[in-house]
């Protein structure tokens, strides 16, 4: 049996696009769905289907356009103060608790004396929650970010290109504990350092 390297490079094609409906991010969406229609369109031209090559190069500039929208835009940002008492905080660590606990032990959240919610036009993208002590560092316990926000903007506005919406608020500087590697290359990304290993576990710091 011959292999035909046009049909497999087609199953590639459709693999890429079926993977991109998974993603929970609009931006990872486009990029990976972007990808899958440049694939499938090459794939269209090797047999010679070109009413489906040119949809598929359609699709692509569709997802150009909107992902050069999604990074234009001007986004607002804005920090507000939480209890972790109020019913809202429950319901929104319950609703996203499977995630949270591959950070920390949502039990322990009760036990932090700061907490705020960090919203994105309008919209509560995440919470950010920890113990901050007198000299200005908070001890984060949690910094969650529900999936359809997470492409970085937040992180880099409140920890790089805004640090003064903490400083406003009592913070010089961050400490956080990674349990995961995503987390460690997360902190990474964002500007942390290496602070110390805490029996095993490395402890990151960041001055604002």
């Amino acid at each position: 049996m011959e292999f035909d390297w046009v049909e497999w490079f087609g199953y590639l094609a459709s693999l890429v696009v079926l993977v991109s409906l998974t993603m929970t991010s609009i931006v990872k969406l486009r990029v990976i769905n972007f990808i899958g229609c440049l694939l499938f369109a090459a794939f269209a031209y090797f047999i010679d289907s070109y009413p489906t090559m040119l949809m598929n190069l359609g699709i692509a500039g569709i997802n150009v356009y909107y992902l050069y929208g999604l990074y234009t835009a001007k986004e607002r940002f804005k920090l507000i103060g939480a209890s972790v008492d109020s019913e809202y905080f429950q319901h929104f660590v319950q609703t996203n608790q499977a995630d949270i606990e591959r950070q920390t032990d949502v039990g322990t959240l009760k036990t932090a004396d700061t907490a705020f919610y960090m919203l994105r036009n309008n919209s509560i993208a995440g919470v950010l929650v920890g113990n901050c002590n007198d000299s200005e560092t908070l001890d984060i316990q949690l910094d969650f970010v529900t999936p359809e926000f997470r492409d970085m903007k937040i992180a880099h506005y409140y920890y790089e290109s805004h640090p003064d919406v903490m400083k406003e608020r009592g913070i010089s500087q961050l400490r956080a504990v990674a349990k995961t590697e995503e987390h460690r290359e997360y902190l990474l990304k964002v500007g942390f350092e290496i602070d110390q290993d805490l029996e095993g576990e490395l402890r990151y710091i960041k001055a604002l």
